[in-house]
C-alpha cells in the first residue's frame, strides 16, 4: 500500500503525517494508532484518563434525533453556505450529521474531542478524514483551510485564524435566546433565555447572518428524550425536573439559530 499525504499534521513536531494502513507516522517516526472505525487519535491529552467529549448516551441521542430530520433545515443552509470546491475543516464534528452534507462536494476533515463521536462520524463519511483531537490546537498546518464549519461546538478564534488561509471563510452556528425555549418550560419551574448571540469577532469581518427560526412537533416519548439527552440540560438538572417528561408524548418546540459566515481579515 502507498503511503497517502493526511491533511492533518504530528501533534508532536507539527510535520506532515502520511496514513499508512493501520496509523498514521510522520518523518520524525512519532506514530498514532488508526482505529478500526477510521478515525486517529491525535489528542494530546497528558494521560490523565479523563473522559472527553460527548458521551455515548448523548451521541446516540443526538444521532437519533438529527436522523428524523428535525435540523436539516440548518444543516441545508449550512451546506448551501459552505458551497462546492474547498477544503473545509469541521470542528466539534461530533458524529457527522453536518459533516455529511458538507463532503458532498467539498474536501472535508473533521475534529473533535470524543471518540464515541468519531465512531460515528468515520462511518458516515467513509471519504472523510477525522482525529481526536482539541480545538484549542488543531492538528492542521498554518493557512491549511478555505473554510472553517463551527456547529454549537466550543470556540477557538486563535486557532480558526491561523489554520484558515487568506481570505478563508468561518461559518457558525449558534442557539438564539429562546432556543429550545419550550423544551425548558416543560422541564424547568423557571425556564431561562440563552445568552444573546455576539457576532463581532475579531480578526474576521461578518459577512453574512441569517436568523433561522421554526417549530417542530415531537411526536413521541423517543424523540422527547433523544432531544433532552442530546443537550448539556440533561446532565445539570434533577431527576425530579428530569421525571418532568416523563409520560409526555408530544410536545411543540421552537428552534431558533443564528447562521454567520466570516471572511478573515488580511
Amino acid at each position: 500500500m502507498i503511503p497517502e499525504s493526511s491533511k492533518f499534521i504530528c501533534p508532536v513536531c507539527h510535520g506532515p503525517l502520511l496514513k499508512l494502513a493501520d496509523n498514521y507516522k510522520c518523518m520524525q517516526g512519532h506514530s498514532f494508532d488508526k482505529a478500526r472505525q477510521g478515525y486517529v487519535n491525535l489528542l494530546m491529552s497528558g494521560g490523565s484518563g479523563k473522559r472527553h467529549g460527548d458521551d455515548k448516551l448523548m451521541v446516540a441521542a443526538r444521532r437519533l434525533f438529527l436522523n428524523k430530520g428535525y435540523y436539516e433545515p440548518l444543516r441545508d443552509t449550512v451546506q448551501q453556505l459552505a458551497g462546492q470546491g474547498h477544503t473545509i475543516l469541521d470542528v466539534g464534528c461530533g458524529e457527522g450529521y453536518y459533516t455529511s452534507a458538507l463532503a458532498e462536494n467539498n474536501e472535508v476533515c473533521g475534529v473533535d474531542i470524543s471518540k464515541d463521536a468519531l465512531k460515528l462520524a468515520a462511518k458516515r463519511c467513509p471519504n472523510s478524514e477525522f482525529a481526536v483531537a482539541s480545538i484549542g490546537s488543531i492538528p492542521l498546518s498554518d493557512g491549511e483551510a478555505d473554510t472553517i464549519v463551527n456547529i454549537f461546538a466550543p470556540d477557538s478564534p486563535t486557532e480558526y485564524l491561523r489554520v484558515l488561509k487568506s481570505g478563508g471563510r468561518l461559518i457558525t452556528a449558534l442557539p438564539m435566546e429562546r432556543h429550545l425555549f419550550d423544551l425548558k418550560a416543560a422541564v424547568y419551574d423557571e425556564p431561562y433565555l440563552n445568552p444573546a448571540v455576539v457576532t463581532r469577532r475579531e480578526g474576521f469581518t461578518l459577512t453574512t447572518s441569517k436568523e433561522l427560526k421554526y417549530s417542530i412537533t415531537l411526536s413521541s416519548a423517543e424523540d422527547i428524550d433523544a432531544l433532552f439527552k442530546m443537550t448539556p440540560y440533561y446532565y445539570k438538572t434533577s431527576a425530579r425536573d428530569q421525571a418532568k417528561l416523563n409520560g409526555l408524548d408530544s410536545l411543540t418546540v421552537g428552534l431558533e439559530f443564528m447562521i454567520c459566515e466570516y471572511t478573515k481579515n488580511g
